[in-house]
């Protein structure tokens, strides 16, 4: 049992040596891909640490972006401890918490590691979707044929951003939707990032980072009404021959397992799977816990 003088509370800014030095013990860690770094959340609403005299001995962050969608970006504990215990502990507080402030929120993660699944499936998560890699490698590739119409691919621009955040919202619906800060700080950290634009505006986008291996697709929307025109196509093609992206290996994408729009798409371009996948867990006010 957690010792009596355990407490959890919110965690302040003046807590991120002692997280970061939690986040270390990466066999004891469950990080979020994202675009922030977990210490980068300190000060959002969702944050919560357990101490012991001042010692900081487990964090728990899963702030809402995007709205009503509180992610869990970090959840780590000093190896001395249960996990089970410290995150019991600090689970049933920002539970409470999170539903107290916002009951229509969904508290959700990407897992890629099987004892915070264990913990996760304990504590009334349940499993959605699954993430799937693809991978596409320069002798596989198949190019799609040329766009019909008067489509225009660029590299995207800061003053593109709030189009591509409506894009994003369109393309991807509310539960996936990337923030406008969230796109910004994208944008930045891509080695290529391009808009597919026409007379209305911008109708698509890619952003993409780059690795050791080759380069990840890391987003890629297109507007509802102009899906199936190939659209994605040309912005992949232009990232491949205009960024290189199959030149220092291969170039990977993540999209959900039952994307079935998603996945023809980047079969018919010489994707293949590559067998890993990572589930997706959420906890609503409504899913029955104890």
């Amino acid at each position: 049992m957690i010792n009596l003088h355990l407490q959890v509370r919110r965690a302040v800014p003046q807590d991120h040596r002692q997280i970061s030095n939690l986040i270390f013990q990466e066999s004891n860690t469950h990080r979020h891909l994202d675009w922030r770094t977990a210490l980068e959340w300190l000060g959002a609403q969702n944050f919560w640490v357990l101490e012991e005299n001042g010692n900081v001995l487990a964090a728990l962050a899963c702030p809402e972006d995007p709205a009503d969608v509180a992610w869990i970006r970090l959840f780590s504990y000093q190896p001395h401890l249960s996990g089970s215990e410290a995150w019991s502990a600090i689970w049933n507080i920002a539970r409470a918490d999170i539903f107290a402030e916002n009951p229509h929120a969904q508290i959700a993660s990407i897992v890629m590691k099987q004892w915070f699944q264990t913990l996760l499936l304990n504590s009334g998560f349940e499993p959605k979707w699954n993430i799937v890699l693809l991978e596409l490698r320069s002798e596989d590739y198949v190019p799609a044929h040329a766009i019909s119409g008067s489509v225009n691919i660029r590299p995207m621009q800061e003053t593109d951003l709030s189009e591509v955040e409506e894009v994003d919202r369109e393309a991807f619906g509310a539960f996936w939707h990337n923030t406008l800060d969230s796109l910004k700080r994208a944008c930045g950290q891509s080695f290529y990032s391009s808009v597919a634009e026409n007379e209305t505006g911008v109708i698509g986008y890619q952003i993409s980072t780059g690795n050791p291996f080759g380069a990840h697709l890391a987003r890629l929307g297109v507007r509802t009404e102009m899906q199936g025109r190939g659209i994605g196509s040309a912005l992949i093609h232009d990232l491949i021959q205009k960024a290189g992206a199959l030149q220092s290996g291969r170039l990977t994408v993540n999209t959900q397992g039952d994307n079935f729009a998603s996945l023809n798409l980047y079969q018919k371009l010489g994707f293949v799977r590559t067998g890993e996948n990572y589930p997706v867990f959420v906890n609503t006010l409504e899913m029955p816990y104890s």
